[in-house]
Order: structure tokens, then C-alpha cells, then sequence
């Protein structure tokens, strides 16, 4: 059972990239997920988490507008667009999956590595 991301790459300034997380073994339609980034040198931060239903959506602030979280239960897929990029969205983004008793707003400020599963990550940069 694992979570599978794909979609990273590199992209210009201002550009756009969509983001895949599927589950393999794991059903996303019964989890609150997540997807998480960690740029070089900083801790991994929460950037959106949605529930089951998709009628709950959490965003950080700086991604506020900018990324768009949701799912495809066909799939068993949840998407990270994200639009207007920029040098500080260089990260490395890992989705996460979590019991549904997790809130959006809490899975993106509080989930840790030991409360669900993780993806290995896909590397996304910006260049200036």
C-alpha cells in the first residue's frame, strides 16, 4: 500500500503545473488528504487539505488563490493545481492521507509523519 505523486517537474515563472496523488492499496475516498512541501533548507509545511466530501478545503496563506486541491473518486486521486507560480513554491510536495477525523485546517498545521501515510514526494521547480 503506498501514494503514489507524480506531475512535478520544472517550470518558468508564472507558469502552471498539476499534481497527482493516487493511492495504491489506500482508499483516498475514505481519508482527509493533504499535500505538504518541504523547500531546500525549510521544514515541510501544509499547502492544502481537503476532506472527503471535497466541500471542505483548507489553503495556506501564500497559496491562497493560486492552488487549487481536489479529487476524482473515480480515481482514487486527489489533485494539486497550481497556477501563477513562483521561485518560493520550489519545493518538494508529498501528499498525505489521514482518518477523517481530521479537519482539513488540522491535517495541513498538524499532521506528522506517524499520523497516516505519506507519499515519497515529486520535486517541483521554478526558475526566476
Amino acid at each position: 500500500s503506498q501514494l503514489v505523486e507524480s506531475g512535478g517537474g520544472v517550470v518558468q515563472l508564472g507558469g502552471s503545473l498539476r499534481l497527482s496523488c493516487t493511492g495504491s492499496g489506500i482508499n483516498l475516498n475514505d481519508a482527509t488528504v493533504g499535500w505538504f512541501r518541504r523547500p531546500p533548507g525549510k521544514e515541510r509545511e501544509g499547502v492544502s487539505c481537503i476532506n472527503i466530501s471535497g466541500r471542505d478545503r483548507y489553503y495556506a496563506g501564500s497559496v491562497e488563490g493560486r492552488f487549487t486541491i481536489s479529487r476524482d473518486s473515480a480515481k482514487n486521486t486527489v489533485y494539486l493545481q497550481m497556477s501563477s507560480l513562483q521561485p518560493e513554491d520550489t519545493a518538494v510536495y508529498s501528499c498525505a492521507a489521514g482518518a477523517t477525523l481530521w479537519t482539513p485546517q488540522a491535517m495541513c498545521l498538524a499532521f506528522r509523519n506517524g499520523d497516516g501515510d505519506w507519499g515519497e514526494g515529486t520535486q517541483v521547480n521554478v526558475s526566476p
